[in-house]
C-alpha cells in the first residue's frame, strides 16, 4: 500500500496556498503536484493507495475524487482519502507525519498490506517504487529510505544520512549545520526524499511505541527514523537506482517546488525544447483529472494582432485571441485578449488577460482577471507595491491583489 502524506500547507508558496494545500497546487499545464506521487505508485504496480489530508483540503479532495476514482475494490484496488477527523481524540488533529499514519491504522489493517510505502505528496519526480521495495526485501532492512545526492551546502535544508559502504544508515539528522557526507565523496551528502518502505507490522509497532513516548513530535524524520537507525537496521535507497527517465531526459529529475521561485522555474523549464522533465512520456504517464473542454484556439492574423504562442504549453479550453505567449504555460480555460502579451508567465486555470495587458515573469493564480492595459514585469518598484514580488523578480498575482489595485487605483 502506498500512503501519501498530503496535509501540509506549503507556507513558502505564500498566497498561492491561502486556499489550497501545497499538494493541490497546479503544475505543468494540466496536473496537480500530488499527481506525481500518485502516478508513481500506480505506474509501479501499487493498487492500494491512501492519502492523508489536513490543511484546507477541499480542492485537493475534490481533485482526487475526480481524477482518481477509477481504482475499484472488485479488482482488489482501493483509494482512501483520509482527512484529519479526530479519530483518536476529539481534541487532536494530525500532530505530525507519523501520527497521520497512526490515526488510520484500523483502516490500513482492513486492507492487510504486507508492505507500506510512505510518500510525501509535494514533490515533482518520476520513480519506480517497485525497485525500492525489492531492495527493502532483499536487504532485510527494518526501514528503507529514499535519498538524493545533494551538494553539502544544500544538505542543511534536508534530513541527512550518514551511511557505511553497504548503504546501511549509521546516523540520521534533520537539517544539520554540518551535514555528514558520502564515504569517499566529501562534497556531497545523502538527503532524505521523505520516502520510506516498511513491513506493515513493524511500522505499526513503531507507531504505537512512538505514540506512547512522552515528548515525541510524532514525526517520521524527527522521531521514528532516528529511533530505528539507533535500534534497528535502516538502509538507504538512492534515487538514481529507481528514477524514471525517458530517452530525452539526461539527468535524474526531482524538485521541491516549495518556494515561488522554485515553482516558477520548474514550470517554465517545461517550455524548453528538450525539457529536463518529460511530461509526454507515454511509458510513465502522469495521471490527472481529464477535464472536458474544447481544444485550444488561436484566432486573428493581423500585424500586431496575431494569435500565437512560441515555446509554450497551451492547455485545453484556452483561447489566444490576437495575443502572444512566449515561454509560458496556459492552464485550462485561459483567455488572452487582443494585443496582450505573456512572456515567461505561469497562468493557472480560468484566468482572463485583458486587451493590451503585458505580463513578464508572472504567476497568475486561478480565476484572476487582468484588467485591460495592465503592465507587470517592467517596473520592479511598482510591481512590489502592487503584488508579491520575489527575490528573483517573479510576481505572484491573486484575486485579492487585483481587487486592491483596482480599488486603490494603483
Amino acid at each position: 500500500m502506498a500512503y501519501v502524506l498530503a496535509g501540509g500547507r506549503g507556507s513558502r508558496l505564500r498566497e498561492l496556498t491561502d486556499n489550497r494545500a501545497k499538494p493541490a497546487v497546479y503544475f505543468g499545464g494540466v496536473s496537480r503536484i500530488i499527481d506525481f506521487a500518485l502516478s508513481n505508485a500506480l505506474n509501479s504496480g501499487i493498487r492500494r493507495i491512501g492519502v492523508a489530508t489536513q490543511y484546507k483540503a477541499h480542492s485537493l479532495i475534490r481533485h482526487m475524487n475526480r481524477a482518481w476514482n477509477f481504482l475499484r475494490p472488485e479488482r482488489n484496488e482501493s483509494f482512501d482519502i483520509l482527512p484529519a477527523s479526530q479519530r483518536i481524540s476529539e481534541l487532536l488533529w494530525y500532530e505530525g507525519t507519523a501520527d497521520a499514519v497512526f490515526q488510520n491504522i484500523d483502516i490500513i489493517e482492513s486492507h492487510a498490506p504486507k508492505y507500506m510505502v510512505i510518500l510525501a505528496g509535494d514533490h515533482i519526480y518520476k520513480m519506480d517504487y517497485e525497485l525500492m521495495l525489492q531492495q527493502h526485501v532483499n536487504s532485510g532492512a527494518d526501514v528503507t529510505i529514499g535519498c538524493l545526492v545533494v551538494g553539502k551546502k544544500e544538505a542543511s535544508g534536508f534530513g541527512v544520512m550518514a551511511v557505511d559502504g553497504d548503504s546501511r544508515i549509521t546516523a540520521f539528522v534533520e537539517k544539520p549545520a554540518d551535514p555528514p557526507t558520502i564515504p569517499g565523496d566529501p562534497e556531497h551528502c545523502l538527503a532524505s526524499m521523505g520516502i520510506y518502505v516498511f513491513e506493515t507490522k513493524f511500522l505499526f509497532d513503531q507507531l504505537r511505541r512512538d505514540a506512547a513516548t512522552p515528548g515525541s513530535t510524532r514525526d517520521f524524520g524527527s522521531d521514528i527514523i532516528p529511533y530505528i537507525v539507533k535500534h534497528g537496521k535502516a538502509v538507504a535507497h538512492r534515487f538514481t537506482d529507481s528514477c524514471i527517465r525517458a530517452a530525452e531526459e539526461m539527468e535524474e529529475y526531482w524538485r521541491d517546488v516549495g518556494t515561488l521561485d522554485a515553482y516558477f522555474d520548474a514550470n517554465i523549464d517545461l517550455t524548453d525544447t528538450v525539457p529536463k522533465l518529460d511530461m509526454y512520456d507515454r511509458e510513465w504517464p502522469i495521471w490527472t483529472d481529464q477535464i472536458i473542454a474544447a481544444p485550444a484556439k488561436f484566432v486573428h492574423d493581423e500585424e500586431g494582432r496575431r494569435g500565437m504562442a512560441i515555446s509554450s504549453l497551451i492547455s485545453q479550453g484556452c483561447i489566444v485571441s490576437g495575443a502572444f505567449a512566449k515561454r509560458s504555460l496556459l492552464f485550462t480555460g485561459v483567455k488572452m485578449g487582443s494585443y496582450s502579451r505573456a512572456e515567461e508567465t505561469v497562468v493557472l486555470p480560468y484566468c482572463n488577460i485583458g486587451r493590451h495587458a503585458r505580463l513578464k515573469r508572472v504567476i497568475l493564480d486561478s480565476g484572476v482577471r487582468i484588467p485591460e492595459g495592465l503592465v507587470v514585469g517592467e517596473d520592479p518598484e511598482l510591481d512590489a507595491r502592487r503584488f508579491r514580488r520575489t527575490e528573483n523578480g517573479v510576481c505572484l498575482i491573486t484575486k485579492p491583489m487585483i481587487d486592491r489595485v483596482i480599488e486603490l487605483g494603483l
